[in-house]
């Protein structure tokens, strides 16, 4: 990456759910989870803008309303709700599957948040393609139906 200018921090993503997202952050998961009591609620899109640029790089803060955003605050919300809801989508490996989304997106030269935004998208097709009863090495196989209804 050296030869590039590029440094690691350029092209990397964390991916935490709302417990690792504590556990990394837990000074803006305390005040996410703070009732508000003047003022705006601390929301999820200001905790994981607040993560990104503490962390200097990407972060996709999962959950039915992923939020991504950069350090430098460009922020977006890929949700998985009505007929994109896929509860089934918590399930061991789910995680490491979109992280090989993600990496794939990077690899074929995407911009890392775009690679995450288009990676928690592709995530969520695959696993609503599939439906209930789906385990982590499902998803990777419907990549192919979700393209082809793409028409790509």
């Amino acid at each position: 990456m050296a030869a590039t200018g590029l440094s690691w921090r350029d092209c990397c993503v964390l991916k935490p759910h709302a417990c690792e997202f504590a556990r990394l952050f837990p000074d803006f998961s305390a005040k996410l989870n703070a009732p508000a009591i003047k003022g705006p609620a601390y929301s999820k899109v200001d905790a994981t803008r607040a993560a990104a640029k503490r962390a200097g790089c990407v972060v996709l803060f999962k959950g039915s309303d992923t939020v991504i955003a950069a350090p430098d605050g460009r922020c977006s919300i890929n949700s998985a709700a009505y007929e994109r809801e896929a509860p089934w989508l918590a399930t061991a490996g789910s995680g490491d599957v979109l992280a090989g989304f993600t990496t794939g997106l990077l690899a074929r030269g995407f911009d890392t948040i775009q690679a995450a935004e288009t990676g928690a998208w592709l995530h969520v097709e695959c696993a609503v393609k599939f439906g209930p009863g789906l385990i982590a090495e499902d998803l990777p196989e419907q990549l192919p139906a979700v393209f082809r209804d793409l028409g790509v």
